[in-house]
């Protein structure tokens, strides 16, 4: 029947041809199409993959030269007589992420530790038992004590003593210190402000009227006067004060029950020029002068 109706409707004929055609050619199309998705979610994952790698390299890369600065850091804060602290644990932690992480950048290249030839084992050298020696405490001197310049940044009258003053003075750390100190009566206000002084620093944080003390200014003291020491001209907040003949080796806070300190105090004097010295040896910052007081001489230095 239907050859007979397109013998005589030839034009149906055709047009059934294009549109099977037409089917053909979308599901060619479909195909292409779903090929393509496959391929781009494929290239895209190891597009990931690979940034992935680079960025974990990268981050061990950086990890290193973190290392090296901190390392560097911590050297110029030793030989600025800086004390580091410890924080417990902080070593194990670190190791384990450096492993960890290179672990992770060896697996994305393929490798492991076991694909390395053992390393060929030293024999072990017997050291000789050394007799065990006791720790030997620093002489108690000068040197014991940390002197270092300050700038005074504000300062204003105690709310609770009418004779001391809280003043935040600079001396070259993160923040500045608080220390409260008897001056009132000998130094008025006006002069204090913006004032370079010697502090020192490692005596252990006390109260005065309610306020956390954690430095003491340096004067020269007698029974009627008291005058705030001078820096040398050029020091800067943080300069290291250091007494020649004495070796710079200051406790990282002095312990009161030890009375250092108070040893060493009979021996800070004023000399006959009004420079600062312990046992008659100035008081000095290396390359910039000696530390004075301005009219005081042979006085007590506290």
């Amino acid at each position: 029947m239907y050859t007979r109706v397109f013998r005589f409707f030839p034009q149906f004929s055709h047009k059934m041809s294009a549109l099977q055609r037409v089917i053909a050619n979308n599901e060619l199309a479909e195909n292409l199409i779903s090929s393509l998705k496959t391929e781009i979610t494929a290239i895209r994952g190891m597009k990931i993959e690979e940034r992935k790698r680079q960025l974990r390299e990268e981050n061990a890369r950086l990890r290193v030269e973190i290392e090296k600065a901190k390392a560097k850091l911590i050297q110029l804060e030793c030989s600025n007589g800086k004390t580091q602290i410890p924080i417990p644990g902080e070593q194990k932690r670190e190791v384990a992420g450096v492993k960890a992480e290179k672990n992770q950048v060896m697996a994305d290249r393929g490798e492991s530790d076991a694909q390395k030839p053992p390393a060929e084992k030293k024999p072990k050298k017997e050291k000789p038992k050394a007799a065990a020696q006791p720790t030997q405490e620093a002489p108690v001197d000068v040197g014991r004590l940390d002197f270092r310049v300050g700038k005074i940044i504000e300062v204003a009258r105690h709310p609770d003593a009418d004779s001391l003053y809280v003043e935040k003075i600079e001396c070259g750390e993160a923040q500045p210190r608080t220390v409260v100190s008897g001056l009132v009566k000998f130094v008025p206000l006006e002069e204090m402000q913006d004032r370079m002084v010697v502090i020192l620093c490692n005596l252990k944080p006390a109260k005065m009227r309610g306020v956390t003390s954690e430095a003491m200014v340096m004067c020269a003291s007698s029974p009627d006067k008291v005058e705030i020491l001078i820096p040398p001209e050029g020091a800067v907040p943080g300069d290291l004060v250091h007494c020649a003949g004495f070796e710079r080796q200051p406790d990282a806070q002095l312990n009161p029950k030890k009375k250092i300190f108070e040893t060493c105090a009979p021996d800070l004097k004023t000399n006959e020029s009004m420079v600062a010295c312990f046992r008659d040896s100035p008081l000095e910052v290396a390359g910039k002068g000696v530390v004075r007081a301005p009219t005081l001489k042979n006085v007590t230095v506290k």
